[in-house]
């Protein structure tokens, strides 16, 4: 008879001592750079949002009579519409990068790798009609040439003058874009830009896709930090406080000249109060401005149809300052010799805000008005 085996029981293997974990070491935190976060476009309210045509050139439905040289013409208010939509096509992604991501397209071709800013062309004629693909490109660059600068301008751009009308290479590019240029030392001249003059792109706060929503102004009168900011944008400049060019020493010539000129000026605020032309060009203008000249200062005061000039310092804020470099200009002014405009462009005569050339402008009318209604 066998003898039945014994049963081994199975051994159980042996528990494993936990092994205790080394704590990972931490990794060095990296700042990584901040971008500027296109902004959110919220659609304003249909009666908050800027008209095609602004209000105040709205006129009522009404007519007048006007006395011309014994005359009396009646004249009525019309309008003519002439309202339109204008599509930017294929180019639309260029003007979006504008007015939502505040950035600036160029096209790049890859086998040639020609960058033509703005991307005026879909493919490249010099390779086979490559497609060309867009690329963001640097908001700085240089002059290409010596912009002219527009003073007189029609309805579409009157708000925006004196402005001059450049072209920028940007950094990388191998075309030019056009674009207005401006300064913020004061009203824009033939002497602030030439070409080679480095630039910085700035972003208008209020953008519609359309080539005005950027302009260009000097590197030169920015900081460091605002060169290297991108986007800069239009708030982030100071119109406001222009610096005012210095003046030379005051001499009794000087002196008398400026005597002159404020002789004459008050003649002619005496004589806008008979002059109804001359009462149309101050008529809703009001402003206070401050002359400095190298004979001593005036105050001039613009007031709905009436002017006053007296001698000293304005007193109070002034809306405009006017650095006269010789009291001679005013004189000339007034003796029909030469316009304020054009002082003002050939450098004899500084203000201290671009804005403010159309108060320029109606000063400029002043001494023909009264003639015409003398006459």
């Amino acid at each position: 008879m066998a003898t039945p085996k014994k049963k081994v029981a199975a051994r159980k293997p042996a528990a494993k001592k936990p092994v205790a974990k080394k704590p990972a070491a931490k990794k060095p935190a990296v700042r990584k750079p901040v971008a500027r976060k296109p902004a959110v476009r919220k659609a304003a309210p249909a009666a908050a949002r800027p008209k095609v045509i602004p209000e105040h050139h709205n006129p009522p439905v009404a007519s007048e009579v006007l006395e011309r040289d014994g005359a009396r013409y009646l004249q009525s208010n019309e309008a003519m519409f002439t309202f339109y939509k204008r599509t930017k096509g294929e180019f639309s992604r260029y003007f979006l990068g504008l007015r939502d991501e505040r950035k600036i397209y160029g096209a790049r071709c890859p086998l040639c790798t020609l960058i033509r800013v703005p991307p005026f062309q879909l493919y490249c004629p010099e390779c086979d009609f490559a497609e060309l693909e867009l690329v963001p490109m640097p908001d700085t660059g240089t002059m290409m040439n010596t912009p002219p600068v527009t003073y007189f301008a029609h309805s579409l751009f009157q708000s925006w003058v004196p402005f001059g009308r450049g072209r920028v290479l940007l950094e990388g590019a191998d075309t030019a874009v056009p674009m207005h240029v401006y300064t913020t030392k004061g009203v824009l001249t033939p002497f602030v830009f030439k070409r080679g003059t480095p630039v910085k792109v700035v972003f208008r706060d209020q953008r519609l896709g359309k080539p005005t929503d950027v302009f260009a102004v000097p590197q030169s009168e920015l900081t460091t930090e605002q060169v290297h900011q991108s986007p800069l944008m239009e708030s982030d400049l100071d119109f406001s406080k222009p610096q005012e060019p210095a003046l030379p020493p005051e001499t009794p010539a000087a002196k008398a000249r400026l005597a002159e000129a404020l002789k004459r000026m008050s003649k002619l605020a005496r004589d806008v109060k008979k002059s109804p032309r001359a009462q149309h060009n101050l008529a809703g203008w009001k402003r206070r401005v401050s002359i400095k000249t190298p004979g001593g200062n005036l105050a001039l005061t613009i007031s709905d149809k009436a002017l006053a000039v007296s001698a000293g310092t304005l007193k109070g804020p002034a809306d405009l300052v006017m650095v006269v470099h010789d009291p001679q200009t005013l004189v000339e002014w007034l003796t029909f010799k030469e316009a304020l405009t054009n002082a003002i462009i050939g450098g004899k005569l500084w203000i201290s805000l671009n804005r403010e050339f159309t108060t320029i402008f109606k000063l400029d009318r002043l001494p023909r008005s009264v003639l015409r209604d003398v006459k």
